[in-house]
């Protein structure tokens, strides 16, 4: 099994079978499907705005070395110059600011295959934090924005095709 299908199978309980259902739908219909819906739902929202300045210290601290791995191993060309972008964009989303278009539209300049390799090491980026509670959710709400982020450019490489 891959390390995309083991995180998503960990964090939001998806088999492969279920996971491959779902990754060859459109984008709309994904964004508007029960599957997603039931996902966002069981999302701790509560916990997670609470929590929020727990994520942003550990997005301070974790993503600058993820960027850097992004740009020296994967070759990303258009990776932020700090933390902040995407820590703001992730409160803004748990706060019901921001939408899920907008983060497809951020990420579309990102190849398909470099966003899935890089989705297990952003879950895992919340591996330190003490609370199991919050580590997994955490980690459950990264795996499911990353996880219409797939659906995204899986679609993209289908109408290239």
């Amino acid at each position: 099994m891959s390390t995309l299908i083991s995180t998503f199978n960990q964090q939001l309980d998806i088999s492969p079978v279920q996971l491959e259902a779902i990754l060859t739908k459109s984008l709309v219909e994904f964004l508007n499907s029960p599957e997603l819906r039931a996902t966002l739902n069981s999302l701790n929202t509560n916990l997670l705005r609470k929590t929020l300045p727990t994520a942003g210290q550990v997005l301070a601290k974790e993503l600058p070395p993820f960027y850097h791995w992004l740009k020296k191993e994967l070759g990303i060309k258009r990776v932020p110059d700090s933390p902040d972008h995407t820590t703001k964009w992730v409160i803004a989303f748990v706060n019901n600011q921001e939408s899920l278009m907008h983060l497809v539209e951020l990420h579309r300049p990102v190849p398909r295959l470099a966003l899935e390799a890089s989705i297990p090491r952003l879950v895992g980026v919340f591996t330190g934090v003490e609370d199991e509670q919050i580590k997994q959710e955490w980690q459950k709400a990264v795996a499911a924005l990353c996880l219409v982020l797939v659906v995204a450019a899986r679609e993209r490489m289908f109408v290239k095709s």
